[in-house]
């Protein structure tokens, strides 16, 4: 057994520097925190290489006296602590003293303060903690801490840097952060010599939030303002309309400090329940301001996560206070159809801006008729009615098909492109792949005629509930068609619920088909069969993608992926400019596309080139898909159920049922038949 032994001091600052200082970002996080701590009302933060190589913060505080400097740089040396009584109500952001300690320990130092009773500055320099001279030197009010060449005698922690662009991108995270935190700070963020950041510092939380996080985002929130007896809550939170794809956007600081609090975030969703689209989640910056003592802000060595000595308590004034924003919200208006002109309709039908957007569901079984008579397009406007008023309309011809065989996807012998029908997803699906192959469809109309007065039906007309003689007989196939498989039943669509579930009836089960689940999944084989080489377009006013740092960076690192399924997207800023797109993607759907393809690579890196292009392709398969609550076409319809009554289709890309069925005996049960 070895020997215990007390390890060396440059060891032991070594290790200790690793709880603290874990890449550029972390030292940001640091520098800043201390110059906040300092009274600055502007903060300066410039990188270069990710920070790596350099890195400056520079502040207005009260600075540092000469006297003190190399103090301020030894193992738990603060200025923000005197007895253990002050770790009780911690009202500072750093309290440690570990800091520039730690930073000092794995990098090249260089720090030049001066107070405001000093005529000259003080400037020292140290190297792997190992402090320098102390000298004079000529320099504005503040501090200036520049940091260079990061973990250069850390050879084992540098290696686990990632690139530049995802360092950078980390900073930057750093840096939003802290401005919306302390909004009476004006922040700047430089990066390789071109500003990406300036924060006007008035106090308002609205002007920071808006210089972060962008005007599209800044719109898209909701004042929230609420206040108890020992915490408040302000801060805004985004309508669930305005929900995005992951949380990247969810910001939570308790008295001023940023704080990663799945407490905070589960009372956030909560009051969202029943609001919000599936996988959608909210966005919010949230101020929470309780007792000092109240909040134990010493269980993490980077001082980001806390505890609360009453967390029922947190819960409830967060969850009531974003509760109480949402439901006073009144930014939903509405169109109100008036139905007078029209025989038999005397209420008004109404429909949410959100349909009207998208070409959502109608309001009422009389929107669904209109849209059905103007051709049942998803963004088919109802038709005019030129019936004269007085005469009864005709009544509308019936259709049923009746299947003898099932849809099986063709197998493709070529690269396929969609083909250029329109932009809608409905109106240009992807399902046109999925056609008979070899079987028989007969179609058979049955029409009734409006009876006349004192007259009998026309000799021509075919009855309106097909007779036992009348029923299709089952037509041979031809041999080469005839496959192991092939359902014996014959089946046919019997119409659609929800504008989202297909009915289907076969025999004695009736199924009920997620159109959007299996269209998806068929734009998923067919892309994949195919390599997926996609019909683009150039977009002839740029959409700008407002995204996160990381997502921002992890999108140009994959830039020719990126190109080679149809997207070309240039830098614009803090943003993402796009300027070519795939057919198959509604231009308003770009954003979400680019930030969940974003959020996947994110997930699955690039360790797994083919498991990421499959998560791209989910993605692609997805925003091509029909969406549920579109109106679709008979034809869309037939098209989709094929595909899955001949079992080609079983699961969507992600796993769930594409299906379910209902046998007859169970549903006499539910009426207590059987």
């Amino acid at each position: 057994m070895s020997t215990i032994q007390v390890l060396d001091p440059h060891v032991a600052d070594l290790i200790a520097a690793g709880e603290v200082v874990e890449r550029p970002a972390s030292v940001v996080k640091e520098l800043m925190e201390n110059a906040i701590d300092a009274g600055a009302s502007a903060v300066t933060v410039e990188i270069s290489h990710g920070g790596l190589t350099f890195l400056r913060v520079t502040d207005d505080g009260t600075g540092i006296p000469a006297s003190e400097l190399k103090t301020a740089f030894l193992r738990h040396a603060t200025s923000k602590l005197r007895t253990e009584y002050d770790l009780e109500a911690i009202g500072t952001l750093g309290f440690r003293g570990e800091a520039l300690a730690a930073i000092a320990a794995v990098s090249r130092v260089e720090v030049l303060s001066r107070r405001a009773d000093a005529q000259l500055g003080a400037s020292l320099r140290l190297e792997g903690g190992v402090s320098g001279e102390l000298e004079e030197a000529g320099c504005p009010l503040g501090t200036t801490m520049v940091v260079r060449d990061l973990f250069f005698n850390t050879p084992a922690r540098l290696k686990f840097m990632k690139k530049d662009a995802a360092e950078g991108a980390a900073v930057f995270a750093v840096v939003q952060r802290t401005a919306l935190s302390h909004p009476e700070v004006s922040v700047k963020f430089i990066r390789d010599g071109r500003q990406e950041l300036l924060t006007p510092g008035d106090g308002q939380l609205k002007s920071a939030v808006y210089a972060v996080l962008g005007r599209e985002l800044a719109l898209g929130f909701r004042e929230v303002k609420a206040a108890g007896e020992d915490m408040s809550v302000e801060g805004f939170v985004s309508m669930p309309a305005c929900c995005r794809a992951s949380r990247g956007w969810q910001f939570f600081f308790v008295n001023g400090r940023q704080v990663k609090s799945p407490l905070m975030t589960a009372a956030l969703e909560e009051a969202y329940k029943n609001q919000r689209m599936v996988g959608k989640f909210p966005g919010c910056v949230l101020h929470l301001k309780t007792k000092l003592n109240a909040v134990d802000v010493n269980v993490h060595p980077a001082k980001t996560e806390v505890k609360f000595g009453t967390e029922r308590a947190v819960f409830s004034a967060v969850y009531h206070a974003v509760l109480s924003a949402l439901e006073r919200d009144s930014s939903h208006p509405q169109a109100v159809l008036k139905n007078t002109e029209l025989p038999g309709v005397w209420r008004q039908d109404t429909v949410t801006e959100n349909q009207l957007r998208i070409g959502g569901a109608p309001a009422s079984p009389f929107m669904g008729e209109v849209a059905r008579r103007a051709g049942g397009g998803p963004l088919s406007q109802p038709a005019a009615d030129n019936t004269p008023r007085g005469e009864a309309r005709r009544p509308l011809p019936t259709v049923v098909r009746v299947h003898d065989s099932a849809y099986t996807p063709p197998v493709p012998t070529q690269r396929q492109k969609p083909p250029f029908e329109g932009r809608h997803p409905s109106t240009q699906t992807g399902a046109e792949d999925y056609t008979p192959q070899g079987g028989t469809e007969k179609v058979k109309q049955i029409y009734q005629p409006p009876a006349a007065p004192h007259s009998s039906t026309p000799p021509n007309a075919i009855p309106s509930q097909p007779s036992a003689d009348s029923t299709p007989q089952k037509e041979p196939l031809p041999p080469e068609t005839v496959t192991e498989g092939v359902p014996e039943l014959p089946w046919r669509v019997a119409g659609e619920v929800l504008n989202t579930y297909i009915i289907v009836e076969r025999g004695e089960t009736v199924y009920f088909i997620d159109k959007h689940a299996a269209h998806e999944r068929m734009n998923f084989d067919r892309m994949k069969a195919a390599g997926y080489d996609p019909m683009a377009q150039t977009l002839l006013t740029p959409v700008v993608c407002r995204l996160s740092p990381a997502q921002r960076e992890v999108l140009l690192e994959h830039r020719p992926l990126l190109e080679e399924f149809g997207f070309e997207a240039d830098e614009l800023g803090s943003d993402l400019a796009v300027r070519q797109a795939p057919f198959d993607v509604d231009a308003a759907d770009i954003p979400a596309a680019l930030e969940e393809l974003a959020q996947k690579l994110l997930t699955a890196g690039s360790a797994d080139p083919a498991a990421a292009r499959d998560e791209l392709l989910h993605t692609m398969a997805c925003k091509a898909a029909i969406k549920g609550g579109w109106h679709s076409s008979p034809q869309e319809l037939e098209r989709v159920a094929g595909a899955v009554m001949s079992g080609q289709v079983k699961y969507c890309p992600h796993g769930r049922p594409v299906a379910i069925e209902l046998t007859r005996r169970e549903l006499e049960k539910q009426f207590k038949r059987a």
